[in-house]
């Protein structure tokens, strides 16, 4: 995702300096004219904003405050954009850090996956002050097809995880209707076309569809977007958030357990369309 919100910006004229905790992620940008920063810091002292999309609360914690890290010297008036999918703590405890080295930081956790990134049509969950989105939004709007402010630091990271949630949960739901209908030897792509076409069928369905169809035909779905572990961090997070404010979910961690499931068979960096198509072949041999 950081790849292509990069490719993006360029593609508008933006200068772009880059860095990735691991240093081959940044090749294809650095090819296409990018500048490579040799560490954090070096690269926040050297933009106007800085924006972040990182795996979990412990790379946010190396990346901000390790050593070098983008909060480790001066960044006075510089604009942080972070958005990570996380709980709304960390961006809180972010944000008040970010605060004290008198800088700018807004949170904007995105809907949409590498594709929407490369063409500006993702969905932006943005928690901050008035102000500060509104010195974020021209850059924010250039990255998404929609942009909802949602409330203050933290807002934006529930919203991402609520959103989140009801797909993770059909993915797992989908293998069990799959299951239900497999003895029936209907095409792949028509399936996928009759589910799309009912009240039950989320937009997935049409922008997922010809990857289900390749990974229901045990074919190559194509550059993997969204992998199973990834998903399996966001249903752990949105059952620790929940727990937080004193509630299950139920559905959540029963989908979580099959998740967890699929990645102790050794399908963890797999494509998130492998979730339905194992659950359907479950009985069958």
């Amino acid at each position: 995702m950081g790849a292509a919100i990069g490719q993006r910006l360029m593609s508008l004229g933006h200068e772009l300096a880059v860095w990735n905790r691991t240093a081959e992620k940044t090749r294809p940008l650095a090819a296409a004219g990018a500048k490579v920063a040799a560490t954090p810091f070096q690269l926040a002292s050297s933009s106007e904003a800085v924006i972040t999309i990182l795996t979990d609360a412990a790379a946010i914690d190396v990346v901000y405050h390790g050593t070098d890290g983008l909060l480790s010297g001066n960044v006075s008036a510089k604009l942080f954009i972070e958005m990570s999918t996380v709980r709304p703590e960390t961006e809180q405890l972010l944000a008040a850090t970010v605060k004290g080295k008198s800088a700018v930081m807004i949170e904007c956790p995105v809907g949409g996956s590498v594709g929407p990134a490369k063409d500006g049509k993702l969905f932006g969950f943005v928690g901050g002050e008035a102000a500060d989105v509104a010195r974020a939004r021209p850059l924010l709007e250039q990255l998404c097809r929609r942009v909802e402010h949602v409330g203050p630091i933290g807002a934006g990271a529930r919203m991402k995880l609520a959103i989140n949630l009801p797909l993770l949960v059909f993915w797992q739901a989908f293998g069990e209707a799959l299951l239900l209908c497999r003895s029936l030897g209907l095409d792949a792509a028509r399936l996928v076309d009759i589910f799309a076409d009912t009240s039950g069928g989320p937009n997935v369905l049409k922008s997922r569809g010809p990857a289900l169809t390749a990974a229901l035909r045990e074919k190559d779905v194509g550059p993997i977007t969204v992998d199973i572990d990834a998903m399996r961090k966001d249903l752990r997070t949105m059952i620790e958030e929940a727990r937080s404010l004193g509630a299950d979910l139920p559905v959540t961690s029963s989908a979580l357990q099959c998740y967890d499931e699929a990645s102790r068979a050794g399908l963890g960096k797999g494509d998130i369309t492998t979730i339905p198509v194992r659950w359907m072949k479950r009985g069958y041999g």
